[in-house]
């Protein structure tokens, strides 16, 4: 009787102790609270995220990772399942981001809500309900950041066939003749600078009103000539007519025709120098023109077509 009641201790104690490490388990694992699983979905790298990593929401630890597989249907998609606190509220704008704690590297999965969208998640039958996680911060900054490596490359690249050794002469060479070109220019600046001087003093304010005074001048005169001019062709016309008459003056004086036609010529002359001053005034100042060059001269443009 004594070995039984011996052995019937040992069995209750031994079932005592088997039922409180359980509980221990139970306790320290935080199954005690009521929690929900989710899965978590992405197509980008999970390096450094591991089972047991936290799940917070907006800063606050509220589950942990509990697997982390591929999609079978979608092997380009990574399943996250997550188990968190079912007073979490979780709806279709909650997104998941990756984020890495300082620097050892570990990874924990970040919860945030976007609040475009307050309908709870859809739950497919006999599914869990799924929560997209987009890129991080730093992910988009380490991408962004091997794209500018690779065209600072190409930049570095093109720069090196730029600074060849071809090219470089020719750098050289131009820089060469630029000085060259400089230095012949020096002689040319230092004459130049009495020469604007000079034609700032020619331009001063004293002599452009000079110069409008004598234009003036110019057109007055001009004005006082053509009056000249028509009183001079209105006597050669009655001195050609009386001359011509049988009893006119020209009995009188035999070479009274000669002067008539002189008179005209005469006229005829000051009018086109009277024409020319009012098509080119400046010509009183700085002289006529150059004639046109003519054929076989050189300068000489044929015209491209005939007048009709």
């Amino acid at each position: 009787m004594e070995n039984r009641a011996h052995a019937l201790a040992a069995g209750v104690f031994t079932l005592l102790l088997v039922a409180a490490a359980l509980f221990a388990v139970w306790w320290f694992g935080g199954k005690h609270e009521l929690t929900r699983d989710y899965l978590v979905v992405t197509q980008g790298n999970v390096t450094g995220l591991n089972v047991q990593a936290q799940v917070r929401y907006r800063g606050i630890r509220v589950g942990r990772v509990e697997e982390i597989h591929l999609d079978k249907a979608r092997p380009d998609d990574i399943l996250i399942r997550i188990s968190i606190l079912d007073e979490v509220p979780v709806n279709r704008s909650t997104i998941a981001i990756l984020n890495y704690q300082g620097v050892t590297g570990l990874a924990q999965v970040q919860l945030e809500e976007r609040g475009d969208d307050e309908r709870p998640l859809d739950t497919p039958k006999d599914q869990l309900p799924r929560i997209p996680m987009q890129p991080s911060l730093i992910q988009e900054l380490s991408d962004a950041g091997a794209d500018t490596l690779r065209q600072a490359r190409d930049l570095l690249t093109s720069a090196n066939k730029l600074l060849g050794d071809d090219n470089q002469r020719r750098i050289g060479n131009t820089l060469a003749n630029l000085e060259e070109v400089s230095t012949g220019l020096k002689p040319a600046a230092r004459e130049l600078g009495p020469t604007l001087a000079q034609l700032r003093k020619a331009l001063s304010e004293d002599n452009v009103k000079r110069l409008s005074a004598t234009l003036e001048g110019g057109a007055e005169a001009t004005r006082e000539a053509k009056e000249l001019l028509a009183g001079l062709r209105r006597l050669s016309e009655r001195l050609e007519h009386a001359g011509a008459g049988e009893g006119g003056p020209g009995l009188l004086s035999p070479r009274w025709g000669e002067l008539a036609t002189d008179v005209a010529a005469s006229t005829r002359q000051l009018n086109r120098v009277l024409e020319q001053v009012e098509r080119e005034p400046q010509s009183l100042i700085f002289g006529a023109p150059a004639p046109a060059p003519g054929p076989g001269e050189p300068g000489f443009i044929p015209r491209s077509g005939r007048s009709q």
